[in-house]
């Protein structure tokens, strides 16, 4: 935390044009995680996503690429590890 601090401060905004077409995860307050490339977002975190797969208790639910999901519903977004338990995509 004391790195953050110093030198330049990052805000919200900075965080998520980073993060912009890069892999994140996405939680809902419902407990529900997505998983997938943050496409675009507006002002009330409304969040366009790609790539996209639900888990739910860290098991793969369903993939339904291209998602939109309402700001109002999101408990937060965090970058995704690649080293998260995910399985390789069957082609």
């Amino acid at each position: 935390a004391a790195e953050m601090a110093s030198s330049a401060k990052r805000t919200p905004t900075d965080f998520l044009k980073t993060v912009l077409g890069r892999p994140v995860c996405v939680k809902l307050n419902s407990g529900s995680e997505f998983r997938g490339i943050l496409a675009c977002l507006d002002g009330f975190m409304n969040i366009a996503m790609e790539q996209t797969e639900e888990y739910v208790d860290g098991q793969l639910k369903t993939k339904y690429g291209d998602a939109f999901i309402r700001g109002n519903t999101v408990l937060y977004i965090s970058t995704q590890k690649r080293r998260q338990k995910t399985r390789k995509k069957k082609n």
